[in-house]
């Protein structure tokens, strides 16, 4: 494609992006329940397996807002777009405080109001999932309240889950996208030293699926750690394997039993590594980017670069895979929970949708990376744009 041609027509799919309102808006309140869920759009889902459907996460907090639930939606749009699979944008959230007595009542009375909007019950809303404030005994709830599991998804496998936090699944994704974009420019994984900020559920997944590859961890960071660690080769398999079996009480004490001292919390994305793993939250990597040493940047957590960092590594020669095409493993195994016709007694027998789940997000997540890659070569545009476009256009060209 010619050069030119690609901005005309990025520029002319952000603007009728931009101006899609929302298919569904709805509040409910009752009494002390207050939540929200927003159905940004379905185009991508016609002609799927499961008609008109939006699917995203929900969002627990004490000040989420309808507004922020629209913008999460839009944003769900983007990410299962991209992913590739015909699925909408969604999203819920609740008002309220998840430590609360009171909540597990509060949650119950919110998920049985949205009920009649679920896609089961006729409806456009796929359902609830785990988000900020999302915890496992929801999925048990939710499930319970509805009836059924199939309003619920990230659910252990006795419910007909994938068992999304366990396995991570979002994080192996994003380990696949490192992979294939080292691979697809001529690189090995063998060998390719990381660093890794946060080492929550996505972090340690990409700990624990990048080192399988041939990944040697070199840094970690994360505030239950104190602070930032560089490690040496054997330190950094030793501290990934105890995080993957202990969990991260233990990998702390490997680390001081090391006689290692924490550095500020930044020093993990100063690292010399040949990727790095920005795992923990957003806008960490601000300006012009020359904090990142490293020759890859590979996007875990949601937007941990700005718009202007990104312009800039790009320009410095450092290959960004943008979020959205680096960690939507979880709407994938969502996917799979709302389409897979494996039985929950096959399911807890042989993790069927486990392997669905992994299969797929590595198919996925494998050829889009590679597509972006290709573009960026083509076209002479930053990877962020690239993603845009393949995602856009599989939306907006169903209008």
């Amino acid at each position: 494609m010619d050069q030119n041609i690609f901005f005309r027509e990025l520029e002319e799919l952000e603007r009728q992006f931009a101006s899609q309102k929302p298919e569904l808006e709805l509040t409910v309140r009752d009494g002390e329940v207050e939540g929200y869920v927003v159905v940004h759009n379905t185009l991508a889902s016609i002609g799927g397996p499961l008609g008109r459907c939006g699917k995203g996460g929900t969002r627990i907090t004490p000040t989420v807002t309808l507004d922020e639930v629209k913008m999460l939606a839009q944003i769900m749009t983007l990410k299962n777009s991209a992913a590739g699979i015909p699925l909408g944008g969604a999203k819920s959230g609740m008002r309220a405080d998840p430590n609360s007595p009171a909540f597990e009542k509060q949650y119950r009375r919110f998920v049985s109001m949205v009920k009649p909007i679920l896609r089961e019950h006729g409806g456009i809303f796929g359902g609830f999932g785990f988000d900020i404030g999302g915890r496992p005994e929801h999925a048990l709830w939710a499930c319970d309240e509805l009836g059924s599991p199939h309003g619920f998804t990230g659910k252990p496998l006795e419910l007909g889950g994938t068992d999304y936090d366990r396995e991570g699944i979002a994080g192996y994704g994003v380990a696949v996208a490192a992979r294939t974009a080292l691979t697809e420019q001529g690189e090995s994984v063998s060998g390719a030293t990381f660093a890794v900020q946060g080492v929550g559920a996505m972090g340690a997944a990409v700990i624990r699926y990048f080192t399988e590859y041939g990944g040697e961890l070199r840094a970690v960071s994360d505030p239950r750690l104190g602070g930032s660690y560089t490690l040496s080769k054997d330190q950094g398999e030793r501290f990934g394997a105890i995080l993957t079996q202990e969990g991260i009480a233990q990998a702390k004490d490997y680390l001081t039993r090391q006689g290692l001292k924490p550095q500020d919390s930044e020093a993990v994305l100063r690292e010399e590594v040949t990727v790095l793993f920005p795992s923990a939250v957003q806008e960490v990597i601000t300006g012009d980017g020359s904090i990142v040493r490293s020759r890859y940047l590979v996007e875990g957590a949601n937007n941990p670069t700005t718009a202007e960092a990104r312009t800039a590594l790009h320009r410095r020669g450092v290959t960004v895979i943008p979020d959205f095409i680096a960690n939507p493993g979880g709407i994938l195994a969502a996917f799979v929970e709302l389409t897979s016709t494996a039985s929950i007694e096959e399911n807890i027998k042989n993790r069927t949708k486990v392997t669905q789940s992994k299969e797929l997000t590595e198919r996925k997540i494998s050829e889009n990376v590679a597509e972006v890659l290709r573009l960026v070569k083509n076209v002479h545009c930053e990877p962020v744009q690239a993603g845009r476009f393949m995602a856009l256009r599989r939306v907006v060209s169903k209008q």
